[in-house]
């Protein structure tokens, strides 16, 4: 059930909802600021939570006749709102944990906010494990971004379960916000962490040397029949990746042979790569036999 992104999407925003519940209701029994902070910093998970849940529904919609190449980058600008989000959250920490020492402020009931950290922390823990389990399983850009996300809380929240375990026992509340600060500068190395693969998906960057390999093993397994490639150019669109390349083939080869060498060229790269559209322009052999990786006689007309 929660095994797709659309069931994943759903699990993230009835946990984040749960959640900011449980902290508002204990931070106002409590007093505390740094559980005040983390209700807000998963209001901020529920506005990611919900952007996630109608970017994967429109990502996953089929290519249509005004969008031919699908909605995939959908899910790269929800990853970098993501990822902003995350800053955002850094940042709502760090002014919390500075008011709380510019006032002096102190925690009634320390006990009650220390349990529901705990709840939270595993939660979380829980959720983030989902959520990127399943953005590998299906590709899904957005859901990796949520996934480190709740991974940031899972730190932040800790920070201030810690904070509030310090003062229960030693009654010094200054400890409190400082390590809360300390680890939203971590949150915020996240976000940042969390902006590259869907930035690099809106400006149509080459998928990774690792990728590009594989579809160069690929070519280089199709035997005799092909000699050589060039203009080899990729990108990815969400969780779809997009090949195109010229593929130069020996002179004597038939049409028909050479289309059985391009689907089977094509199949095999979805194999290796799923989610992968390949487009192939198919070139004859100049002659120049020296220079190619087929038998001369290969490329002689009868």
């Amino acid at each position: 059930m929660f095994s797709t992104e659309r069931g994943a999407s759903n699990l993230l925003v009835g946990v984040v909802v749960s959640l900011i519940l449980l902290k508002v209701i204990v931070g106002w029994i409590s007093g505390s600021i740094s559980v005040f902070a983390q209700a807000a910093d998963s209001f901020l998970d529920l506005f990611a939570g919900l952007i996630t849940f109608f970017a994967v529904r429109v990502a996953t919609k089929p290519a249509d006749e005004e969008h031919p190449f699908g909605h995939g980058k959908v899910e790269d600008m929800a990853g970098v709102v993501q990822g902003v989000l995350i800053f955002v959250a850094a940042g709502v920490i760090i002014y919390s944990a500075v008011t709380r020492i510019i006032n002096n402020t102190t925690i009634e009931l320390a006990e009650v906010g220390i349990g529901a950290m705990l709840v939270s922390m595993v939660a979380s823990i829980l959720l983030s494990r989902h959520l990127l389990k399943v953005s590998r399983a299906t590709g899904s850009v957005v859901l990796e971004a949520n996934a480190r996300n709740i991974t940031g809380d899972i730190y932040s929240t800790a920070a201030v379960l810690v904070g509030l375990l310090v003062v229960r026992l030693t009654g010094l509340s200054i400890l409190d916000p400082i390590m809360a600060i300390g680890m939203a500068i971590y949150i915020a190395k996240i976000a940042y962490d969390t902006l590259g693969k869907p930035l690099l998906g809106l400006v149509d960057a080459s998928l990774p040397r690792s990728e590009q390999a594989v579809i160069e093993s690929c070519l280089g397994e199709q035997g005799n029949q092909i000699v050589g490639f060039h203009e080899l150019r990729t990108r990815r669109s969400g969780n779809q990746r997009y090949i195109d390349l010229h593929l130069v083939m020996a002179k004597n080869i038939s049409l028909e042979q050479t289309h059985g060498v391009c689907e089977l060229l094509e199949h095999d790269i979805q194999a290796r790569l799923p989610r992968t559209n390949v487009t192939i322009h198919v070139e004859p052999c100049d002659g120049k036999c020296k220079y190619c990786s087929v038998n001369p006689s290969a490329c002689q007309t009868k």
